[in-house]
Order: structure tokens, then sequence, then C-alpha cells
């Protein structure tokens, strides 16, 4: 008998597929067979448990440096332990790029700060400022090299584009092979609606969801479609806040055309009631989009279960409550418009998901698996490595507790963030042991990784990313 270095023994597997009582043996950082009655020179039991392959979260920023010259505060150490702590063993974090500058200014430092990496990642390229010399000279080594997904933002300064700039971006991604993903929301609907709620007198955080209320995502989700629809070239829509611009993506998804979409825990279980806490408090929850009101979540649990939206990203942004470079990094007497916006999820994001999801039977576990690890596997060319549990794929797994009951603490979201907006909630289900290629990273709540031990994971042309091969009157001015 064959005799792994590492066998996970009993426990029920679930992938997006199938569910079955197996073993799993590992060898060599991979999995090498599933089956009954293997043996290992190590012996995890299982019994009782779920094994769930690793999560992948799609969509997070860390240790991200601003065009100010800032760095986030959560570093590739901090966000590998708080990812390994909540089940998830790999990262797609972001590149930056900053207006009238190159791709290269930047990239050396970044590589060398996601080097010392616990947990593997790959990574999302931002584009900011798409010049002749970043389109046609810097992107095609960049997707070469195994990055194959563009950021836009439609909004922010100094990050937002215009149509224009956005519709260069759309050619060359589709001339060079990636996909494009988006930040919809309308820049210059939110800019007036802010002026005016200042000039009113509201400069408090609750404003922050006045100022960009779901029409503006919707608008912007719309014209991001309508253009890449022009173009042929698929996009994903970030973070999708509720279900009236998740039927935006529908009505697009039934024209046959190349559109996905994903939502988030917060998204899931806030509102923008707790931005009305009292004093400061409220910023604690601001995020872009603006988490919605009561009941706007089950018209994202329909998009879900619909297959509208098809992955559960973090969105994990995180920013201090105390202190000088987190939320109050413009004063503590900032308005709604100088308090940086984002909330951190990573440990959070598969125990909410599993909670509000599997366990109050809005989805199935298979789902489950599907929107957290297999489809964003697939999406950004991850698949055949990671994203499920197979023969040849990296042996990246999750013991999972489903019965287990947590109620959330900052304390144990293990990040770099004074605080979390999920204080006090209650979950079911619970990641209690976490192997990354074949190694315990995390194991009853305590992370052992060390800096270094993750990997650059480079994506392969996803066929999600490949055009249907249909424009406007059979002209394709992207190949001009």
């Amino acid at each position: 008998m064959t005799q792994f270095e590492t066998v996970i023994r009993g426990g029920k597997v679930v992938t997006a597929a199938d569910t079955f009582i197996a073993d799993i043996g590992i060898t060599d950082e991979r999995i090498a067979a599933i089956g009954l009655s293997l043996d290992g020179a190590r012996v995890i039991d299982a019994t009782g448990k779920l094994v769930l392959p690793g999560g992948i979260d799609s969509h997070c920023h860390v240790e991200q440096l601003e065009s100010d010259g800032s760095v986030h505060e959560e570093t590739f150490g901090t966000a590998g332990r708080s990812a390994f702590a909540g089940g998830t063993t790999t990262l797609i974090p972001f590149a930056p790029q900053f207006k009238q500058q190159t791709i290269a200014a930047h990239a050396e430092n970044y590589r060398a700060r996601a080097a010392r990496s616990p947990i593997d990642y790959a990574l999302h390229q931002i584009i900011t400022d798409p010049t002749d010399a970043v389109l046609d000279g810097e992107l095609p080594v960049v997707i070469a090299g195994g990055v194959r997904s563009l950021k836009m933002f439609l909004t922010y300064d100094p990050f937002h584009v215009t149509d224009g700039e956005y519709l260069r971006v759309l050619a060359a991604a589709k001339r060079f092979g990636a996909t494009v993903c988006v930040h919809c929301e309308n820049y210059d609907a939110i800019g007036w609606r802010s002026e005016a709620l200042l000039k009113a007198g509201r400069p408090e955080p609750a404003s922050h969801a006045v100022s960009r209320p779901k029409v503006v995502e919707r608008e912007a989700t719309y014209r991001a479609i309508a253009l890449a629809e022009l173009v042929d070239q698929p996009i994903h829509i970030f973070h999708v806040s509720c279900g009236e611009v998740a039927e935006e993506i529908a009505r697009a998804q039934a024209r046959g055309v190349k559109v996905t979409g994903e939502t988030c825990p917060q998204y899931l279980v806030l509102t923008a009631a707790e931005m009305a806490r009292p004093g400061r408090e409220g910023a604690k929850f601001m995020c872009s989009p603006s988490p919605r009101d009561a009941g706007d979540a089950e018209g994202l649990w329909a998009a879900i279960r619909a297959g509208t939206l098809d992955i559960i990203s973090s969105d994990h942004c995180g920013y201090s409550f105390e202190g000088a470079n987190g939320k109050a990094i413009n004063g503590l007497d900032a308005d709604f418009t100088r308090i940086p916006n984002g909330v951190p999820g990573l440990a959070a994001r598969l125990p909410i998901t599993f909670s509000e999801g599997v366990a109050k039977g809005r989805i199935t576990l298979n789902q489950f698996v599907a929107l957290t690890a297999t489809t964003p596997a697939k999406r950004f060319g991850l698949y055949g490595r990671k994203g499920s549990i197979a023969p040849g794929f990296d042996a990246d797994l999750v013991i999972w507790d489903a019965a287990r009951r947590v109620t959330l603490t900052n304390s144990l979201m293990q990040h770099a963030i004074d605080c979390t907006p999920y204080e006090g909630l209650d979950v079911t289900g619970w990641p209690v042991m976490t192997i990354a290629r074949g190694a315990v990273v995390m194991q009853d709540g305590v992370v052992t990784a060390t800096a270094g031990q993750g990997q650059f994971v480079p994506a392969s042309l996803s066929d999600d990313a490949k055009p249907r091969g249909v424009v406007p009157h059979d002209f394709d001015a992207a190949l001009v």
C-alpha cells in the first residue's frame, strides 16, 4: 500500500459538484489520491467534519500603495494570518498604478512586499492611466508574467477613469487576453450629491450612503456593461450591493454578454443604518458601494441562487478606527468625503457566508464551495491548481465544523485592524484547521505560517476572459 506524507481521514469531502466520505492522500504539497483506507505518515482525523477546498479571496487590498505615498495597514504577513484563521488559502490583491506614472514605477516595490507573504497569492493590476506606453508596452509584459485581470474604477479620486479610457483598456484586454474587473459607481453623480450634502450641513458618516444611492451604482453598472458589449470584452463587476444592480447583470447575461458579478459579506449582513451610530462610530461601516437597507440582502441571495452573482469575496480594505493612519487620517472632524472607505473581512468571509447561506438554507454546501473557492479559481485563471479537491491540485484544504457556533470578535479576525464591522455577530460554522499546500497553517485558531511561505501563482487565460466573437455591425474597433 502506498504511504502518503499526510492523510486526512474520514471527513465529508465537499466540492462544487459532489459530497462524499473519503480519505485524502497528500504528497509533495499536492493531493495525490482520494479514496478509502489510505495510509499516511501523518494522519489527520476529520471524522464528523467537512473537508473543503481552501477559500480563494479574489478581491482584497493588502499592503497596497497609495498615490500619496502611504501604505495600507494590512501587510501580507497579517493578511495571511487572518486569511488562514478564516479558512482562506489564496489571496488576489491589487498591484498599483497611479496617474502620470507607469505600471513599472511601483511594480518592483510591491512584488518585494508580496514576496514576504505567508499565503499563496495571485495579482490584479490596477489601471488608472492607460497611455499608449502602458497599454502597448507594459501591459503585454504584465499579462505574460501571469497577471491576467485588470482593475478599473469608474469613481474615486485619484483612480477614476473616463469612458474613453475605460474603452481603451477594454480593447487592450481583448487584444492581449485578460479580464477586466470594474468598480461601478458614477463619479460625477457622487461628487454632485456630496457637495450638496456638505452645503446642507450633513458632514457625518451617515451621509456616505446618501451620497451614493443604488441608482448611482446601477447606472455605472449598465454603462460598464454596455461599453464592454461594444468592445466584446468580458468584464467582472466587483462588490454588487443590491438586487437592482444584479438585475442589470442578469439582463446582459440574458443577451449573451460575458459579464459576471460578485458580492461581499458586508452587503449580506450590514445596512446603511450602521453609519448613523453616534459620533464617529459610523465610520467603521463606511465602504463603497455603501451597505444598503434592511431587506436588500434577500435580493442578493436571489441573484446568488440564480447564478447571476457567482463569487463572494471580502473586498477586505481595512482601516483602523483609532490612531492617526486609519479612518482618522484626515482628522477626527473630517467630513464623510474625507474618511477612508473600506472594511476588513478576510477571516469573516467564509464563516458569514456559510452561516447566512448554508446554515440558514439559502444555498447548498456545493454552492458555498463554488462561491468561495471554485468559481474564483476558474474566473481568474487558477483552476487546475486551486479551487477544488482532486488529484494534482494543491493540497489547500479546510477542515470545517458545520455545527460550531461562534460570536465574532475582533481578536478572532487576527488582522492588523483594531476593529471589525461584524463585532458581536453570531455565526454557525467555523474552520478548525487550515492546510496550505499540505502544511497545517492553522489549528484551533493558532496560525503557524511563516513569512515567505506563500508563492505567487501565475494566472492562465480563463474561459471567462475569452471574447464571444460578437461585435456591433461586425466591426471590431479593438483590433484596428
